[in-house]
C-alpha cells in the first residue's frame, strides 16, 4: 500500500459520521441522542457488511467500527470541548484508519504485506505523534498566556521537545518500514539494503 492509499482512508474515515458538526454548547439530553444515533448507524453500517465475504467482509466491519470510535470521540469532544478530548479524536482517527489500512493489507502476501503492514502502522504512529506534539504545544502556551514571559519561554521549549519527540517517533516508523522491504531480498543484496537503511536513518 502506498502512501497515497493511507491518505485516502484517512479521509475516508474523518469525513464518516459527522458529530463532530455538533454545537459545542451541547445539551446532555443532545449528546444522549448523538449516542443513540451513533449506535444505530454503526449497527445499520454493521448489517451491510453481512452480503460480503473474506477480506472484503472485514474491511467493512474495520470501517464501520472505525467509523463509530471516530464519531464516538467526535461527540465527546463536542459536549465537553477541551485540548484532551480534541486529541482523543485524532487519535481515534489514527487508530480507525490503521485498522481499515491494516485489513486492506490481508489482500496482499509475503514481503509486499509486510511492508503494507508497516506502512500502515508508520502512518498511524506518525499521526499519533503529531497529535500528541500538537496537544502538548498547545498545553504549554495556555500555560504561558497565564504567567510570565519566563514561562512562556518554557512553552516555547517544552514545545520544541514535544517536536523533536515527534519526529523521533516518525523517524522510527519509517526505519521499520525501511527495514521490511529489505526483507525482499535475499544474502549480499539484503546486508547493503539494511546497511543504507541504518546510514538513511542514523541507527
Amino acid at each position: 500500500m502506498n502512501k497515497l492509499n493511507i491518505n485516502v482512508i484517512a479521509l475516508a474515515v474523518g469525513l464518516a459520521f459527522s458529530a463532530g458538526a455538533m454545537a459545542q454548547s451541547m445539551s446532555k439530553n443532545d449528546y444522549t441522542a448523538g449516542k443513540d444515533r451513533i449506535a444505530a448507524e454503526y449497527k445499520s453500517a454493521k448489517a451491510g457488511c453481512a452480503s460480503l465475504s473474506g477480506n472484503p467482509k472485514d474491511i467493512c466491519v474495520a470501517e464501520a467500527k472505525g467509523q463509530e470510535k471516530v464519531a464516538m470521540a467526535e461527540l465527546e469532544a463536542s459536549y465537553k470541548p477541551t485540548r484532551e478530548t480534541r486529541y482523543q479524536v485524532r487519535v481515534a482517527k489514527a487508530e480507525a484508519n490503521y485498522a481499515v489500512a491494516k485489513e486492506r493489507c490481508d489482500d496482499l502476501a509475503g514481503n509486499a504485506k509486510d511492508v503494507c503492514v508497516k506502512e500502515a502502522k508508520a502512518a498511524e504512529t506518525t499521526a499519533k505523534a503529531d497529535a500528541k506534539a500538537q496537544m502538548k504545544t498547545s498545553d504549554a502556551n495556555a500555560t504561558a498566556n497565564e504567567k510570565s514571559a519566563e514561562a512562556r519561554g518554557k512553552a516555547n521549549t517544552q514545545g520544541a521537545d514535544a517536536r523533536k519527540d515527534a519526529a523521533a517517533d516518525k523517524l522510527d516508523a519509517e526505519y521499520k518500514v525501511a527495514k521490511e522491504k529489505c526483507d525482499a531480498y535475499a544474502g549480499g543484496a539484503k546486508d547493503h539494503c539494511l546497511e543504507q537503511a541504518k546510514a538513511r536513518f542514523g541507527k
